[in-house]
């Protein structure tokens, strides 16, 4: 596929021909354009070629439809579809930008996002994939690299983790990467856009991007206890005025679980490639707005207070704290990562 704005006989029929248009940023998996139609403006996107197009085209295309489905809209609608071109034609939105508590509004919309699917819907979309042991084993041998001592408990109460976090299951549609950039701040609300890898699950799962700090994300950004604590409060009111009852899952481990993935240190295109939590005693490397390092040290910080007081992850808790120590002793100059949205 070339850079040509790919706008065809099929889409012109339904929406008549583009009067303009202009190429816009985007990630390497795609092309967009802004473009002027009789009607007004639009965003239309192509997946470019590659082993998984296809696949995340139409994960993309269901996920927009089933979030058509809510009372409140949480993504812009999707007018048209050329599939043989792998291109959608979506509603254009104006992006305003946040202002410094936007993680409240995010939450809220976040969580209506989540409550669009239900069991009914098992199928329509990839079941969310947690940890798994080899996730465990990678961590313990990165704290006996940092040679902080693992109590015997620790490698139980992982395993039981992922345990949990797999079982716990969920119908909740979950964007897949619900970083900033991916939300579209509007007059109307929140919008969230690029669903190419949206799966369902736990809404923990991406409620916990606010508190472990943005795990699949460039950018990274750090709330302050009292603006975390109003956005969990925003995204569980949501969620209860659109389900009735309470989310599935627990906060604290799906933060925990998100710390044992060492993919969540790198990009997509670098994924399930090495070990990259192997990496960390070695070497350090920069992923937007944060290295790695930093994001890991913030993590280990965030899972040793959350699980403080915990039964069912004491040991992780004094691991995590010992771990987050260490580091800091190597590497005093590690700055913590950024407070505020790029």
């Amino acid at each position: 596929m070339g850079s040509r704005l790919p706008f065809g006989d099929a889409l012109r029929a339904g929406l008549g021909a583009p009067r303009s248009s202009r190429r816009l940023d985007s990630s390497p998996r795609s092309r967009v354009w802004r473009v002027v139609l009789r009607d007004g403006t639009v965003v239309v996107k192509q997946f470019v070629d590659g082993p998984d197009a296809d696949e995340r085209f139409a994960c993309e295309v269901a996920a927009l439809r089933l979030a058509a489905r809510g009372a409140t809209a949480v993504v812009p609608a999707l007018l048209a579809v050329d599939p043989g071109q792998r291109v959608l034609v979506l509603e254009h939105l104006d992006h305003r930008p946040p202002g410094d508590d936007w993680i409240v509004d995010y939450a809220g919309a976040l969580a209506r996002l989540h409550a669009t699917t239900g069991p009914a819907d098992a199928g329509a979309l990839p079941p969310w994939q947690g940890p798994n042991r080899g996730d465990v084993d990678s961590f313990l041998a990165l704290a006996e690299a940092l040679t902080v001592p693992v109590a015997p408990r620790v490698a139980g109460e992982l395993h039981d983790l992922v345990g949990r976090l797999d079982r716990v299951g969920g119908h909740a549609l979950l964007h897949g990467d619900p970083c900033p950039g991916n939300d579209l701040h509007t007059g109307a609300g929140v919008r969230f856009i690029d669903f190419e890898q949206a799966s369902l699950g736990s809404g923990m799962t991406e409620l916990a991007y606010l508190r472990i700090g943005f795990p699949t994300c460039w950018c990274v950004t750090s709330a302050p206890e009292p603006l975390l604590e109003r956005a969990e409060r925003a995204y569980h009111h949501a969620w209860r005025a659109a389900t009735g009852s309470a989310p599935q899952g627990d906060l604290t481990d799906a933060c925990a679980g998100w710390l044992l993935r060492g993919d969540a240190l790198v990009e997509r295109a670098r994924r399930r490639s090495v070990d990259h939590l192997a990496e960390i005693p070695r070497r350090d490397w920069t992923w937007g707005t944060a290295t790695a390092r930093q994001r890991l040290v913030h993590r280990l910080g965030v899972v040793s207070a959350m699980t403080a007081g915990s039964t069912a992850l004491a040991g992780v808790s004094g691991l995590t704290a010992a771990m987050r120590r260490r580091m800091l002793a190597r590497r005093p100059d590690l700055r913590p990562v950024p407070t505020r949205r790029p």
